[in-house]
């Protein structure tokens, strides 16, 4: 869908990198490098987006480091639209709404950092139907033609997962803010 909307597939990509999480940062060797993309066409887009005002950029050392303007107009409306096109709209109303006791649930991996690689990485904590969930899981991945990976932690046993986890890059989809 957006690859029809917006024609050049590396401002597509960097769109995906930078809205599907708004604490993302990168610098433009990362980045060419991370999308098998030239730096000067990685360079061109970051310019123009950097122009309109999308993305912001600072310098740190040597490198310069974007990220999404998140006081832009448009951010929520492009967060929204990132989110749509990876299915995260669905994974939440489809799956985490309907499995009852569900505290806080994220995305985790590729799809935090902005990278689509086709599996979505879910993490919930909460007391659930472990029967529902497989089926709903199903069900979703039918809907948004990707994979779901879901862990589940119960309540009690999250913040010992956590101490041996690293969440920084993990996006919120549902309930409480992490600390």
């Amino acid at each position: 869908m957006l690859d029809t909307l917006i024609t050049s597939k590396t401002r597509v990509k960097l769109l995906l990198k930078f809205f599907s999480n708004k604490n993302t940062a990168s610098h433009l060797r990362g980045l060419a490098k991370e999308m098998d993309e030239s730096t000067n066409a990685v360079r061109l887009e970051l310019n123009k987006l950097s122009e309109a005002g999308i993305l912001v950029s600072q310098e740190e050392g040597n490198t310069i480091q974007y990220k999404a303007n998140a006081q832009h107009p448009l951010f929520p409306e492009l967060s929204s639209l990132v989110r749509k096109y990876l299915g995260l709209d669905k994974v939440v109303e489809n799956l985490v709404q309907r499995l009852g006791d569900v505290r806080l649930a994220l995305v985790t991996g590729d799809y935090a950092r902005g990278r689509d690689s086709g599996t979505i990485n879910l993490l919930v904590v909460g007391n659930v139907d472990m029967v529902l969930l497989d089926y709903l899981v199903n069900k979703t991945q039918e809907m948004i033609s990707r994979e779901i990976d879901v862990t589940v932690v119960h309540n009690e046993g999250f913040e010992e997962w956590q101490k041996s986890h690293d969440l920084s890059e993990a996006i919120v989809v549902w309930g409480e803010e992490r600390r």
